[in-house]
């Protein structure tokens, strides 16, 4: 099966790029495999960053405690480096959105386009797909 057919939701990730400054983007489920890809990154580098992510989150949740009490709920994970950031964010039930991104990036832009994106992947990931819709009933 071809990339296309598997990137579903990856024109998604493209509409959240439009941003300046913004490098990737990933979904991934919670175990690291890839969902979608924005088109900037190859299949195998995304799943090899989406393996990676999942790693990061199990980290930041795990660190819930030291914020508050383990039971909080993780939103989203900044980390910088000396040539940009990434971002990464819940999108659903065992869901992840992580997004990199340069330097120079508005980073308070990027996490509001982030929740606007997060809001509707949720709906994406939530509809349960069509039946036969051939017969009408």
């Amino acid at each position: 099966m071809n990339d296309a057919a598997t990137n579903k939701l990856g024109w998604m990730l493209d509409d959240a790029l439009k941003m300046p400054e913004t490098r990737h983007a990933v979904l991934l489920s919670a175990d690291g495999l890839l969902m979608a890809h924005s088109e900037r990154i190859s299949v195998d580098d995304a799943e090899r960053h989406a393996a990676g992510m999942a790693g990061l989150q199990s980290l930041a949740r795990s660190a819930a405690e030291f914020c508050s009490n383990a039971e909080t709920t993780w939103r989203q994970t900044v980390t910088e480096f000396d040539d940009g950031y990434v971002f990464l964010v819940a999108a659903g039930p065992g869901a992840y959105l992580a997004v990199s991104a340069t330097e120079n990036v508005d980073m308070e832009a990027v996490s509001f386009r982030l929740q606007e994106l997060v809001q509707r992947l949720g709906k994406e990931l939530t509809t349960p797909p069509r039946g036969d819709l051939g017969g009408v009933r």
